[in-house]
């Protein structure tokens, strides 16, 4: 008797410990939320105004060169403003010229022209991927007066798989920017 109850409780052990193989987890991405964007108009002393995210701090220089800060995100957005002198087709080409140093780095660059003749803006945005300094750039000027670059950049060594969330949040920012974006008289 005692042998037939070890034998059975050998045998519920048994069938009892015979599940499907315990396989790892596989790795998990890090899922990051960003709240929506809320949006008021910069109070910046400079010839042009444009919608600010409210989670961004703005840094105002003495030439009205900007830093939108994302502490956030570890990210800012760098506008610079130039005057046009008769110097437009320079200031077209540095910004051109430095949107594509990044193509050493870049898997691809996207350039997304952008018009606004009842404001008088007129643009490009070049969307970059790969593992580049800097994800976005763009320019923005109506021709005659003004001039704004813009350039978003990370606090850390660029990995785009890990920063592509900020990225894209940060790129509807800049797109926002430049859809706001009005010269002031």
């Amino acid at each position: 008797m005692k042998h037939k109850f070890l034998f059975f409780v050998i045998v519920a052990v048994l069938v009892v410990s015979c599940k499907d193989e315990v396989l790892p987890k596989p790795k998990a991405m890090l899922r990051l939320d960003y709240p929506v964007a809320d949006y008021t108009v910069a109070n910046v002393d400079c010839m042009y105004t444009f919608d600010q995210n409210t989670l961004s701090n703005i840094k105002e220089n003495k030439d009205c060169s900007l830093v939108l800060d994302y502490p956030m995100m570890k990210g800012s957005i760098y506008l610079t403003y130039k005057p046009v002198n008769g110097n437009l087709d320079t200031l077209l080409v540095d910004a051109q010229k430095l949107s594509y140093e990044h193509v050493v780095k870049a898997d691809n660059i996207v350039e997304q022209p952008f018009v606004n003749p009842e404001d008088d803006v007129y643009g490009m945005f070049y969307e970059v991927s790969g593992n580049a300094a800097s994800q976005s750039q763009f320019y923005v000027t109506d021709s005659i007066n003004h001039f704004v670059t813009g350039s978003l950049y990370f606090y850390a060594k660029p990995n785009y798989d890990s920063i592509l969330p900020a990225a894209m949040y940060l790129q509807n920012d800049i797109r926002r920017i430049m859809e706001s974006l009005r010269w002031k008289k």
